[in-house]
Protein backbone atom coordinates (compact mmCIF):
# COMPACT_ATOMS: atom_id res chain seq x y z
CA UNK A 1 0.00 0.00 0.00
CA UNK A 2 1.18 3.57 -1.08
CA UNK A 3 0.78 5.85 1.90
CA UNK A 4 2.15 8.88 -0.47
CA UNK A 5 -1.05 8.33 -2.55
CA UNK A 6 -4.33 10.67 -0.52
CA UNK A 7 -6.42 8.30 -1.03
CA UNK A 8 -4.84 5.23 0.91
CA UNK A 9 -4.06 7.23 3.77
CA UNK A 10 -5.53 5.73 6.84
CA UNK A 11 -7.17 9.15 8.21
CA UNK A 12 -8.81 9.54 4.76
CA UNK A 13 -11.45 7.85 5.19
CA UNK A 14 -12.07 9.52 8.30
CA UNK A 15 -11.72 12.98 7.01
CA UNK A 16 -10.26 15.91 8.87
CA UNK A 17 -9.71 15.27 12.89
CA UNK A 18 -8.62 17.97 15.17
CA UNK A 19 -7.74 17.77 18.88
CA UNK A 20 -10.91 18.40 21.18
CA UNK A 21 -8.91 20.53 23.05
CA UNK A 22 -8.89 23.23 20.44
CA UNK A 23 -12.93 23.20 20.40
CA UNK A 24 -12.81 22.82 24.36
CA UNK A 25 -10.68 26.66 24.11
CA UNK A 26 -12.56 27.69 21.55
CA UNK A 27 -15.89 27.15 23.94
CA UNK A 28 -14.03 28.93 26.86
CA UNK A 29 -13.38 31.91 24.51
CA UNK A 30 -16.62 32.04 22.85
CA UNK A 31 -18.15 32.37 26.67
CA UNK A 32 -16.03 34.67 27.90
CA UNK A 33 -17.00 36.96 24.22
CA UNK A 34 -20.46 36.46 25.40
CA UNK A 35 -20.18 37.79 28.68
CA UNK A 36 -18.31 40.68 27.81
CA UNK A 37 -21.41 41.57 25.47
CA UNK A 38 -23.32 40.78 28.18
CA UNK A 39 -21.50 43.29 30.65
CA UNK A 40 -22.01 46.01 28.05
CA UNK A 41 -25.73 46.27 28.87
CA UNK A 42 -24.87 45.52 32.85
CA UNK A 43 -22.85 48.63 32.65
CA UNK A 44 -25.06 50.79 31.20
CA UNK A 45 -22.71 51.51 28.14
CA UNK A 46 -24.59 54.17 25.82
CA UNK A 47 -24.02 55.69 22.63
CA UNK A 48 -21.26 55.06 19.94
CA UNK A 49 -19.19 52.81 22.44
CA UNK A 50 -21.91 50.76 23.34
CA UNK A 51 -22.50 50.05 19.67
CA UNK A 52 -18.70 49.94 18.58
CA UNK A 53 -18.19 47.41 21.61
CA UNK A 54 -21.14 44.83 20.48
CA UNK A 55 -20.66 45.14 17.01
CA UNK A 56 -16.19 44.03 17.38
CA UNK A 57 -17.44 41.23 19.73
CA UNK A 58 -20.38 39.77 17.69
CA UNK A 59 -17.62 39.75 14.76
CA UNK A 60 -15.20 38.26 17.01
CA UNK A 61 -17.65 35.28 17.88
CA UNK A 62 -18.76 34.85 14.32
CA UNK A 63 -15.39 34.64 13.36
CA UNK A 64 -14.40 32.48 15.85
CA UNK A 65 -17.79 29.93 14.58
CA UNK A 66 -16.70 30.23 11.35
CA UNK A 67 -13.31 29.69 11.36
CA UNK A 68 -12.94 26.73 14.08
CA UNK A 69 -16.33 24.83 13.99
CA UNK A 70 -16.67 25.41 9.80
CA UNK A 71 -13.31 24.66 9.53
CA UNK A 72 -12.49 27.40 7.25
CA UNK A 73 -9.50 28.26 9.10
CA UNK A 74 -7.99 24.29 7.36
CA UNK A 75 -9.70 25.16 4.07
CA UNK A 76 -7.46 26.38 1.12
CA UNK A 77 -7.29 30.34 0.56
CA UNK A 78 -9.01 30.41 -1.85
CA UNK A 79 -11.79 28.76 -1.03
CA UNK A 80 -11.74 31.17 2.41
CA UNK A 81 -11.55 34.60 -0.33
CA UNK A 82 -15.29 32.89 -2.43
CA UNK A 83 -16.80 32.50 0.76
CA UNK A 84 -15.80 36.03 2.82
CA UNK A 85 -15.63 38.05 -0.20
CA UNK A 86 -19.18 38.62 -1.08
CA UNK A 87 -20.60 39.51 2.03
CA UNK A 88 -17.66 42.18 2.70
CA UNK A 89 -18.94 43.33 -0.84
CA UNK A 90 -22.44 43.70 -0.08
CA UNK A 91 -21.75 45.53 3.02
CA UNK A 92 -19.91 47.69 1.44
CA UNK A 93 -22.27 48.30 -0.77
CA UNK A 94 -24.60 48.82 1.94
CA UNK A 95 -22.70 51.36 3.51
CA UNK A 96 -22.61 52.98 0.51
CA UNK A 97 -25.93 52.83 -0.39
CA UNK A 98 -27.04 54.06 3.49
CA UNK A 99 -24.44 57.49 2.41
CA UNK A 100 -26.51 58.32 -0.79
CA UNK A 101 -29.91 57.64 1.19
CA UNK A 102 -28.43 60.18 3.31
CA UNK A 103 -27.22 62.73 0.63
CA UNK A 104 -30.59 62.53 -1.22
CA UNK A 105 -32.82 62.84 2.39
CA UNK A 106 -30.43 65.71 3.03
CA UNK A 107 -31.00 67.45 -0.72
CA UNK A 108 -34.66 67.02 -0.52
CA UNK A 109 -34.98 68.57 2.98
CA UNK A 110 -32.76 71.74 1.53
CA UNK A 111 -34.32 72.01 -1.59
CA UNK A 112 -38.08 70.97 -0.59
CA UNK A 113 -38.58 73.26 2.63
Amino acid sequence: MDHTDPAHRPDAAHGQQHPIGIYLKIWALLFVLSTMSYMVDYFHVQGLLRWTLIVVLMIAKAGLIVSIFMHMMWERLALVYAILIPPLCLLVLMVLMAAEADHTFGMRELFFH
